[in-house]
């Protein structure tokens, strides 16, 4: 006879079926075979496989899924069975708040697949927005700063 053990916290019930389900359509949508959607994800090229007849996968696996199927990793985690968390918790911007200007930029940044660009196209964003607005990086030194400025600095009495 077995020992019950108490569930470990953030451990519900798995459901193969629900979780079978959100792959199919995932993978239907991207036209990927188990293969390419695994090894795009960064998983073994099995993986999604083995999803697919049952296993459960880790919760780093439904992270690295949903980074793929450019998903919120909450739902991918929910679906697997997993609390969520908070550090994936976010608002969606509703873009009938903000200028027609800016939503057409922020529509245009989420087309960009290779999550590479995307960083590197955020970076720029923000060096060019701060520099607009006068932020400076806080590793700057104040010479640095009143330089950028064109505040010469008084010259050194040498008497």
């Amino acid at each position: 006879m077995g020992v019950c053990m108490p569930r470990k916290p953030g451990h519900k019930d798995y459901e193969a079926k629900k979780f079978k389900a959100l792959l199919e359509k995932l993978l239907q949508a991207t036209g990927e075979s188990y293969r390419q959607a695994s090894e795009a994800a960064g998983l073994d090229s099995s993986a999604v496989s083995r999803y697919m007849t049952g296993t459960r996968p880790s919760r780093g696996a439904c992270i690295a899924l949903a980074d793929h199927f450019r998903m919120n990793p909450n739902d991918m985690l929910l679906t697997a069975g997993y609390e969520p968390l908070r550090f994936f918790d976010r608002q969606e911007v509703d873009l009938s708040q903000v200028r027609p200007r800016t939503a057409r930029i922020l529509e245009k940044l989420e087309r960009i697949t290779d999550p590479e660009v995307r960083d590197r196209l955020y970076e720029v964003i923000d060096v060019v927005l701060d520099s607009h607005l006068q932020i400076q990086p806080e590793h700057t030194s104040q010479q640095d700063k009143e330089k950028k400025r064109g505040v010469v600095p008084e010259p050194a009495d040498v008497t």
